[in-house]
């Protein structure tokens, strides 16, 4: 019977990617670096199913589809509220113009889109803290990096 080695594993680097140190940060203007925008507690699904486009005939007794143009939704994140980082964000939502967005994950992967921002205050509640959503309607992007 041949023996077989058994090889040890470092489990850990098959557990995932834990959220921690997960960073957005934008510029907006005139500004060259991206700045990050503190307090994020929540980062949406990136990227979009594509739509489907319906190609049945009458002879089709199913009905066949092919993929169509992506559908990307709003991303929207999370923060705990600061009035600092919520008056800047609302800044730019005031002024109309869209903003470059880059988001840098723990294991070095960033993700970078551009859109028009959309900011709301989130409801408030006994004994909770205050926090508030950033939009971004996306018009070009993601691009993973």
């Amino acid at each position: 019977m041949k023996k077989t080695k058994i090889l040890p594993m470092n489990l850990q680097l098959f557990a995932g990617l834990l959220t921690k140190d997960t960073m957005l940060s934008m510029k907006s203007g005139s500004e060259s670096t991206f700045a990050e925008i503190e307090g994020l507690q929540a980062v949406p699904e990136i990227g979009g199913d594509p739509e489907q486009v319906d190609i049945t005939t009458l002879k089709d007794a199913n009905k066949k589809y092919i993929s169509g143009i992506q559908d990307m939704d709003s991303l929207e994140f999370t923060f705990l509220y600061d009035k600092a980082v919520f008056t800047k964000l609302k800044a730019v939502q005031t002024a109309g113009k869209e903003a470059e967005f880059e988001l840098a994950y723990p294991d070095g992967a960033k993700c970078t889109f551009t859109g028009g921002v959309t900011v709301k205050m989130g409801s408030g509640e006994v004994n909770g803290a205050y926090q508030f959503t950033l939009a971004v309607t996306v018009s070009d992007g993601p691009d993973w990096a």
